[in-house]
């Protein structure tokens, strides 16, 4: 960064003009693309994320309507008392009547027939039955012991309900009966009872028509429906172990218990994706969709390359006309220059000539009329330069006076302790220490035990004036008498409790100074036992030391409280300062905050 400073330091001004004017348009430019490519990205996700959801919603309403399909087949079914009736008056006859059979089964299992053929999305009703008095009716009616085929049957599976998913259907040999395979089957198990034989209910559907999102994937995008064993069922493809992979990842950010369904971006094996998700309670299951995000960032990043090659050509053409107009405006201006460093060579008589009537003739102009007033500045510095030495040497005076005051007060001190009069030495010593603290002069910052013991033998005069005794009441931990405290901040608040609070009611009475400890600051409460202030008055008073109301050089205007009030906040800053509490008659409490400096 500092090699950059120099280099563009050292750039002719045409240059730096040139660099500055393609900055201020590049600059935003580069910044609005950016801004513009990155919101064309959020936009697509936020696009493909709300399609996301609607896709699962949509394919979520089609379970639901094929579950409610095949629960109601399967009521459909156990409420054919027909159906049932002469399935138990078959089983208890030890003849059966073959006309019968053959009404049964152009009626009531032809009935089951025209259910499947006419609803579209079944695919087949199959009830098992564990008589065999009554003989096999395709492609209804079977005999229990058919269901040995299939995987997913037990003889000792105890649940009356449950769904089998993605098997093959056909219950006879492929040579026999074409296979039916990617079957999902909705299984009822039917208890013998008076009304009712033993039989088990298969009402099936194809996994295509009750997850058809399943069978749609291709590169960019992939379904798939886990059941509550953890097994994924999905549709046949090349690219199935890579979405497996990434259906796992969801599963790691995603608890498969959830309740809630889920549509989020995310990175999976660094690929953006968009995943969907909604469990089916039914199922107990989730159904997952994970559409990919690639081809839709590759598109974007395409077109921003074609507008960085075009904007970078754009830039280019910029540069140079920008540096030939920057040129041809600057031509008056390095004219100008060579006067100018005649100037700084101390030729002060030298002009510079105008050029033209623009804004470098202006200048040209207004260089002239500078020259024109140099001298008269040169005249009124050297006539500051002698009002400092004359203020100095006053200082000096002052200071030389302040020394013969100190000096006199302590012959007078010792001429008192000649004469043994102890009381004046006393007075003596305070006035000289509180004339060489006043008289001092500080920088920086005292510490409140100066200040303290300022205000100690300023009280000590002041009780030489009066008739009755002013105690000063000390409570202070020993870390605020280190504290940094601007001079003279304390005693213009004794001065106040005294004038404007004692001295009315005449009579001995004690001022309390009280040190309180906080985290990172420390408050100094002077109390007085004085006539006190109304709240109107408090009021008043604490506008007077903020600023709120201007004050003026008279007394009892609160100006020398709101003078510590600027120099405490002068020193500290605002947070610091000073704050006023009182009560008619009782008291007046002025709270000085400071920083808590720990050394």
């Amino acid at each position: 960064m500092r090699k950059l400073r120099k280099l563009f330091s050292a750039m002719k001004l045409n240059h730096k003009i040139t660099i500055l004017i393609i900055g201020t348009i590049v600059i935003p430019m580069v910044i609005l693309s950016v801004l513009l490519f990155q919101n064309m990205r959020e936009s697509v996700i936020k696009e493909k994320v709300k399609n996301v959801e609607i896709s699962i919603n949509q394919s979520y309403n089609h379970i639901q309507k094929n579950v409610e399909l095949c629960h109601m087949s399967t009521q459909v079914i156990l409420n054919s008392e027909g159906f049932w009736d002469k399935l138990i008056e078959f089983q208890n006859s030890e003849d059966v009547d073959k006309n019968e059979i053959i009404k049964f089964s152009k009626n009531d299992v032809r009935n089951i027939e025209r259910l499947v053929n006419s609803n579209p999305y079944l695919y087949q009703i199959r009830i098992y039955i564990g008589t065999k008095k009554v003989p096999e009716m395709m492609p209804v009616l079977y005999y229990m012991d058919r269901l040995e085929v299939f995987d997913w049957y037990d003889e000792n599976d105890t649940r009356k309900i449950f769904w089998n998913f993605d098997y093959d259907g056909t219950i006879f040999p492929y040579y026999v009966l074409k296979p039916s395979k990617h079957i999902v089957s909705l299984t009822t198990r039917v208890i013998a009872t008076k009304k009712k034989v033993d039989a088990l209910i298969e009402v099936a559907t194809k996994m295509d028509v009750i997850f058809p999102d399943i069978y749609e994937a291709n590169e960019e995008q992939w379904t798939c429906f886990v059941d509550e064993h953890g097994t994924y069922f999905y549709g046949e493809g090349d690219s199935n172990q890579k979405w497996l992979e990434f259906a796992e990842g969801v599963f790691k950010t995603i608890q498969k218990d959830t309740k809630e369904s889920y549509y989020h971006n995310m990175y999976l094996d660094k690929e953006p994706v968009v995943v969907g998700y909604i469990p089916l309670e039914q199922f107990n299951g989730h159904l997952l969709k994970i559409v990919s995000l690639k081809k839709a960032f590759r598109d974007i990043n395409d077109k921003r390359n074609v507008f960085l090659v075009g904007f970078s050509g754009a830039v280019a053409i910029l540069i140079v006309a920008a540096n030939f107009l920057v040129k041809l405006v600057l031509r008056d201006f390095y004219r100008v220059i060579h006067t100018v460093t005649k100037v700084k060579e101390g030729d002060l008589a030298i002009r510079v000539p105008v050029c033209s009537s623009n804004e470098i003739g202006q200048l040209s102009g207004q260089i002239n009329d500078m020259m024109d007033t140099i001298t008269d500045l040169m005249e009124g510095q050297l006539k500051r330069e002698l009002l400092v030495k004359d203020s100095e040497i006053r200082a000096l005076q002052n200071q030389i006076n302040a020394h013969f005051i100190y000096n006199v007060l302590e012959s007078i001190k010792m001429m008192a302790e000649i004469e043994e009069r102890y009381d004046i030495s006393d007075a003596v010593t305070s006035l000289g220490k509180l004339l060489r603290y006043s008289m001092k002069w500080v920088s920086k910052n005292v510490t409140v035990r100066e200040e303290v013991d300022y205000i100690k033998n300023y009280l000590a005069l002041i009780n030489l004036r009066f008739d009755y005794e002013i105690y000063l009441s000390i409570n202070m931990p020993d870390i605020i008498w280190s504290q940094e405290i601007p001079k003279m901040s304390l005693q213009p608040i004794i001065e106040n409790a005294i004038y404007h609070g004692i001295e009315e009611i005449a009579e001995d009475t004690s001022i309390y100074m009280k040190g309180i400890l906080f985290e990172d600051y420390c408050t100094i409460e002077i109390t007085d036992s004085g006539k006190g202030m109304t709240e109107e008055e408090v009021r008043k008073l604490q506008r007077k030391i903020s600023g709120e109301i201007e004050t003026s050089g008279s007394s009892g205007n609160g100006i020398g409280l709101k003078n510590v009030q600027d120099r405490i906040k002068i020193s500290f800053g605002e947070p610091y300062g000073i704050s006023v509490a009182s009560r008619k008659d009782c008291y007046t409490k002025v709270i000085v905050k400071i920083p808590l400096i720990l050394s």
